[in-house]
């Protein structure tokens, strides 16, 4: 519900936005809005309120987003949300904003975010009077030749004064003297200050004259600055250097290393000897100048001191001073031209960025930023891009500003983020670039509905199960994230309403096993199909389905069930075989079923056990009783078979039933022995009766002993209680043997082990096994001696 509602929130601003991009865009060819602060004004102090230019009221700001943009990294301007006042951020040194440049404006623009528009604005800061004229050097040398004739002007050294307008260098005034007075001379590089003479010179009567020099700027009160100028008188020289050229003008790359000659300035002088030697000096120079450019004083060659830089420095007005010998001077002037070299790259300014956009979307604007470049011409020109491969695209806007935007609905499941490097490249040679890397992550809407590995499930599990038995596994995958990836599992109605699903297995919502509920019978219920619903947890959920089908292994749970010949406890039913039946001859035939299937269900037949072994053969596979070979008058009139049926299942269950074969003459004979035969045909084997005489014996002994001995432990303690008679000892009874002699067919010893223990306040009997050497073996021989009758019923294992 969250992701749907931010969804369409996000829509909402996206519509906005792009509005007013195009209305921004209208309005940024407007003219700016002109603003003025005079420098050294404190941080914090108050601008302008914007809020009259902006067409905004109070309350309007904090929600677009208004916010001040400057060039540069630093942020000389607050823009004060909560009431519209433009604020400085710092003090402003006009000085070192603008130099000697006037008027010194600093641009700026208001940004409004939601949506988005430009303001276009400028801040004029006004000069003040914060710096006096000063001279260069503090002392100014002029060697003038006695021959100069009144009327000839000197030029001195000018004051530098950093502020600009009225603030700037406006007058010189110099010291009462007899021998000059001051001309001031308008250049296009200010007032010059030249020295007048008008008195010739007379080195014998004054070789030195020191004159104060003064500089006064417009300021209120004014400020000055002093030099003193000693003019030296020399001796004759009528011939002063003069220059080849008197503009010198060239060309240098901004990298060019220190040491690099500039150029070559060259005088002459017609005199000879010291008159003649010429000296070059620089002349008005500054101290930026002096300290960017060197000359040799002998040749006249400039050299660079340090680097330059365009985007600093674009020019440089060198004034060069020949001096010969004799003190006379000629002056040129060098204009050095700092050519641009592509050295700067371009600079990436964000402004909004938006890092977590939902899928399936259309056209969004994911980043607002400003480039730029401080070189010039092509050096300063930029191309701004990003990988083609990518769905996004850049969209240019006003004053060097770009949009990015996507180009088409994103799919999360396809690509959950984006690594996008904006590329800005300006045009120079070489050209210089600029990488800005942006990750944007795409976040997910419900828009996958789970997915089953399998269509369908066939699961198998054995009968006769233990309850809540694990019996399979159902797995579906959701491509989405988070909750709406959260898949639960669920059974859904089956289309039979006879089916008990509910009762026969159950399904974990969390992971999809599956479990039966209750022991399955194969022969009840031998497969059941049913289907699996898998819902995510998004909103709305989306699901899915898939089908079950279970199979029920059969089990050997069922033992062979005979139904021929029945065996349900009433008159046997006898086979009646003719003598002169040959081999071969069909008796009966035992039939069995088995509720098992498969191998469990496949029965086979065999003799277990009969009266006259090798008369008879039961045929293994269908339960055919045939005679082995040809009866004879000598084979028992009665024959008891017993036959076993036995499946082949994993044990193998079986059931034995047992056939009563009657021999006759002829089908007209009565079959059935009476009761009196048969116990006649006991009384006629006297060993049966031994032996039953002798089991009988040995147990009557056995429990009369078992009666002495619980007496005998009933009398002790009586007489331990009373304290007379027998004393009974604590701990265990030591044992007792009793023997019990044979006596008829028992011939052979037996004896017995009885014990009472006490110390536990219960009595108990210990019977030991009797020892029995040969009884058995003795047994076994008697009884296979015996009537068939008796065998039957006595066996051995």
């Amino acid at each position: 519900m969250e992701a749907g509602e931010g969804k369409e929130r996000f829509l909402r601003q996206r519509q906005v936005l792009i509005f007013f991009v195009l209305l921004g865009i209208a309005q940024a060819a407007s003219e700016p809005k002109h603003y003025s602060v005079a420098e050294e004004t404190e941080s914090g102090s108050f601008v302008a309120n914007l809020l009259k230019d902006l067409g905004l009221e109070v309350n309007e700001l904090a929600a677009r987003g208004a916010r001040v943009i400057s060039k540069g990294k630093k942020t000389r301007l607050h823009f004060d949300r909560q009431t519209g006042d433009l604020l400085l951020n710092e003090k402003l040194d006009r000085e070192e904003l603008c130099g000697l440049a006037e008027p010194c404006v600093l641009p700026f623009q208001v940004l409004l975010e939601n949506p988005l528009q430009f303001f276009q604005a400028e801040l004029r800061i006004r000069d003040i009077n914060d710096h006096s004229p000063v001279f260069l050097d503090k002392e100014i040398i002029l060697k003038i030749s006695e021959s100069v004739t009144p009327g000839t002007t000197f030029l001195i050294e000018r004051a530098q004064d950093l502020d600009v307008g009225s603030n700037s260098l406006q007058s010189y005034t110099v010291s009462p003297n007899s021998h000059f007075h001051l001309k001031l001379q308008d250049s296009p590089d200010g007032i010059l200050p030249q020295l007048v003479l008008d008195k010739a010179l007379d080195r014998e009567e004054q070789a030195e004259i020191r004159l104060t020099l003064t500089a006064l700027d417009g300021g209120t009160p004014p400020r000055t600055g002093t030099a003193l100028v000693r003019i030296e008188v020399l001796d004759i020289n009528d011939n002063a250097p003069e220059f080849a050229k008197q503009f010198y003008k060239v060309q240098v790359q901004e990298n060019s290393p220190i040491g690099f000659p500039v150029a070559i300035v060259s005088a002459s002088d017609l005199d000879i000897g010291t008159y003649g030697e010429i000296s070059y000096v620089f002349s008005q120079a500054s101290e930026d100048i002096r300290k960017t450019f060197q000359i040799n004083a002998k040749s006249g060659e400039l050299f660079l001191t340090q680097k330059l830089d365009f985007e600093s420095t674009q020019t440089y007005t060198l004034n060069v001073q020949a001096t010969d010998g004799g003190g006379l001077s000629g002056s040129c002037v060098v204009f050095v031209q700092v050519m641009d070299l592509n050295d700067n790259p371009p600079e990436l300014t964000m402004s909004t960025f938006i890092d977590h956009i939902p899928e399936n979307l259309e056209e969004t604007i994911i980043a607002v930023f400003r480039v730029s470049d401080p070189d010039s011409g092509d050096n300063g020109r930029m191309v701004c891009s990003i990988p083609d491969d990518l769905p996004f695209f850049l969209k240019p806007s006003v004053e060097n500003f770009y949009t990015l935007v996507t180009n088409t609905a994103l799919d999360r499941e396809t690509r959950a983020e984006y690594n996008i490097t904006i590329t800005v490249t300006d045009l120079g040679t070489p050209r210089l670039k600029t990488q800005h890397n942006l990750t944007v992550t795409v976040s997910d809407v419900n828009d996958n509905a789970p997915t089953f590995s399998q269509t369908t499930y066939t699961l198998r599990v054995r009968e006769n199960n233990s309850p809540a038995l694990h019996i399979g596994s159902v797995s579906a995958t959701d491509r989405d994230s988070g909750a709406n990836a959260q898949v639960t599992y669920s059974l859904l109605p089956p289309h039979d309403p006879q089916l008990p699903l509910g009762s026969l297995v159950s399904i974990n919502a969390d992971n999809g096993q599956l479990f039966a509920l209750r022991s399955l019978d194969f022969e009840a219920l031998q497969a059941f199909e049913f289907r699996v619903g898998a819902a995510d947890r998004g909103s709305p959920a989306l699901s899915s389905q898939a089908l079950v089908r279970v199979l029920v292994a059969d089990a050997n749970d069922n033992a062979p069930f005979v139904l021929y010949p029945l065996q349900n406890g009433s008159a046997p039913c006898t086979e009646l075989v003719p003598r002169t039946a040959e081999a071969g001859y069909l008796v009966a035939k035992v039939v069995a079923v088995d509720g098992d299937s498969g191998q469990n269900a496949w029965l086979s037949y065999q003799l277990l056990k009969a009266t006259e072994p090798g008369l008879f053969g039961v045929w293994a596979h269908n339960g055919e009783v045939r005679t082995a070979r040809p009866l004879s008058e000598r084979d028992a009139v009665k024959h008891r078979l017993l036959v076993l049926v036995r499946d082949h299942g994993e044990p193998p269950l079986s059931a034995s039933v047992t056939l009563h074969v009657l021999l006759v003459d002829g089908f007209s004979q009565p079959y059935l022995p009476l009761p009196d035969a048969a116990a006649a045909e006991a009384r006629a084997d006297p060993l049966t009766v031994y032996l039953v005489v002798a089991l009988a014996s040995v147990s009557s002994l056995f429990l009369f002993s078992v009666l002495v001995f619980v007496a005998v432990r009933l009398c002790r303690r009586r007489r331990a209680a009373s304290g007379a008679g027998c004393s009974v000892p604590e701990g265990p009874f030591p044992g007792h043997l009793v023997d019990v002699s044979g006596a008829g067919t028992l011939s052979h010893s037996y004896q017995y082990e009885v014990c009472l223990t006490g110390g536990t306040g219960a009595n108990e009997f210990k019977f030991l096994k009797p020892i029995l050497p040969s009884f058995l073996a003795l047994g076994e021989e008697r009884i296979s001696e015996a009537s068939p009758s008796f065998r039957d019923n006595f066996e051995f294992n």
